[in-house]
């Protein structure tokens, strides 16, 4: 650890100085050894395993919001690692992130992320925008290419409220920390090209907000149909994908029996069609 947090009588000036007001750049020049993206695995050692990975992420827009959701697992290699992990993290009062990828980097990301937020109300009196979030995302993304270079790659998608544009809108990045904006739908991780296909099939410019926590849970299931790294609902233990929503009101994850009433009456919708809801033809 850094000797600036020793745990001496006294904080170092750097804590006592107005400074950045980001918070990656200030823990950079006081503990750069604490930022994920500056440590080094030892030579010869694989990173292979060393963390599970975090699998699939959707996202939608609906007129005055958009919905994040994501499914529970989390595998290493063939082993499910975890059943009921938490991917998505509140960053603050009208954004979110979620994550795929190498699972502890990535938490550790989005963690440093919600600080940097706090950190940037704290040092201004005010919040960024929505694009001033996805490009500080983007910095920080980068800072983590070492990491990355060495197998831990990290995927984050970030959603968020629009408060001039009364909109929500959902951005994408590469593991070099490029920022995409992506329009009406995304998904990232392992089972995102057959969540898209359900995603492209289902979306509609008028869902209302259960409609498209409907359509998100829909394309996860597509995705678990054919991703064995994809977790679907599982009945029996009673574990469904999480799913936020953000529109003008803020910030807040569905209740837990919301979601179960949701995924449930998809799971048996597909014992009639297995193959899911269809788009009309014309």
């Amino acid at each position: 650890m850094s000797e600036a947090f020793d745990g001496g009588a006294h904080l170092p000036a750097a804590f006592m100085n107005p400074g950045t007001s980001s918070f990656s750049e200030f823990l950079g020049m006081v503990a750069p050894d604490l930022l994920p993206g500056n440590r080094q695995l030892p030579q010869g050692v694989s990173s292979t395993h060393l963390t599970p990975e975090a699998t699939t992420i959707v996202a939608l827009t609906f007129p005055g919001g958009v919905v994040l959701a994501g499914d529970r697992r989390a595998t290493s290699g063939n082993v499910i690692a975890n059943r009921d992990m938490d991917k998505l993290y509140r960053t603050d009062e009208f954004s979110a992130i979620a994550i795929a990828g190498a699972a502890g980097i990535g938490i550790e990301l989005a963690k440093l992320f919600q600080v940097e937020l706090e950190h940037y109300e704290k040092m201004e009196g005010r919040s960024l925008s929505l694009e001033g979030k996805a490009n500080r995302l983007a910095t920080m993304i980068r800072g983590n290419l070492p990491m990355a270079l060495q197998g831990f790659v990290v995927v984050p998608l970030l959603v968020g409220y629009d408060e001039a544009r009364r909109e929500g809108r959902i951005f994408s990045y590469d593991p070099v920390g490029g920022r995409y904006e992506e329009h009406n739908y995304h998904s990232i991780g392992s089972g995102s090209v057959y969540a898209r296909g359900a995603l492209k099939k289902l979306f509609a410019d008028d869902l209302s907000e259960e409609d498209a926590a409907t359509v998100a849970i829909q394309a996860l299931y597509d995705a678990a149909d054919d991703d064995s790294a994809t977790g679907g609902p599982d009945l029996h233990r009673r574990i469904f994908p999480l799913v936020d929503v953000i529109t003008a009101d803020g910030h807040r994850r569905l209740p837990a029996e919301d979601v179960a009433r949701l995924a449930t009456q998809v799971v048996e919708d597909r014992a009639d069609r297995p193959d899911g809801p269809r788009a009309p033809v014309r």
